[in-house]
């Protein structure tokens, strides 16, 4: 299968960049770093490829899709894993700190899916990674306001864009996750130990990246043993 994952410099998602290629499928890593890459043999294989893009920028998305489609027929799944963290008291946030978290982790997954769209193969799966901060009911944080606001948004349009994309067959779910060990969780709270390692995630996303789409469209799943 050939895969789409962002955000794939750290964390959750250069663990599923490896989960993917053991398993023997083409990964296509977008990220707006590639120093990670260079630290693990298993990601020199020709399965592999890498793309420096920062998605908060639409025309950046729109310079980067001849280079991929010249390469890649298809797309058979699409992890929106990139996310932007900002932890600041409500009263001192800025309409850049809006926009700078709204255009990685909303607009950047609408600009990559319009332009993908055509790729998409029959069956395909697009996974969003959300988070319980945007899910319905769940605990909120301090400091978390516009994460989570943009988290509960992402959740929406993946709703949304399963009930569009019906009729090409194209299934779209999000994944509300918990707390994970990774960097993103140390800006959020620092000092805090979670229950789950990158990699455990990344084993269960992987696996449900595959098969998911054969039990649910257009659904928000909590995945998540703790919210701190």
């Amino acid at each position: 299968m050939n895969i789409i994952i962002t955000g794939a410099s750290r964390g959750i998602g250069l663990e599923l960049c490896k989960k993917f290629i053991r398993d023997g499928h083409n990964v296509i890593a977008i990220s707006r770093s590639n120093e990670s890459f260079d630290k693990d043999s298993i990601l020199t294989s020709k399965k592999f490829k890498h793309y420096k893009l920062d998605l908060s920028n639409s025309n950046s998305i729109e310079e980067w899709f001849p280079s991929f489609s010249s390469s890649f027929e298809s797309v058979d799944i699409l992890i929106n894993n990139a996310g932007l963290l900002i932890n600041k008291p409500f009263n001192e946030l800025t309409n850049g700190d809006f926009d700078n978290i709204f255009n990685t982790n909303v607009k950047s997954v609408f600009s990559l899916v319009k332009i993908l769209f055509q790729k998409f193969s029959n069956d395909a799966h697009i996974v969003n990674i959300s988070s319980m901060g945007g899910f319905q009911g769940s605990s909120k944080f301090p400091g978390l306001s516009l994460y989570s606001a943009s988290k509960g948004a992402l959740s929406i349009l993946t709703e949304c864009m399963a009930e569009e994309f019906k009729e090409q067959n194209i299934s779209v779910n999000a994944l509300a996750l918990g707390a994970v060990q990774t960097e993103m969780l140390a800006e959020a709270f620092p000092g805090y130990q979670a229950p789950l390692t990158s990699k455990d995630m990344a084993e269960f996303i992987s696996n449900f990246a595959l098969t998911g789409n054969k039990y649910f469209n257009g659904k928000i799943l909590p995945v998540s043993l703790s919210t701190p």
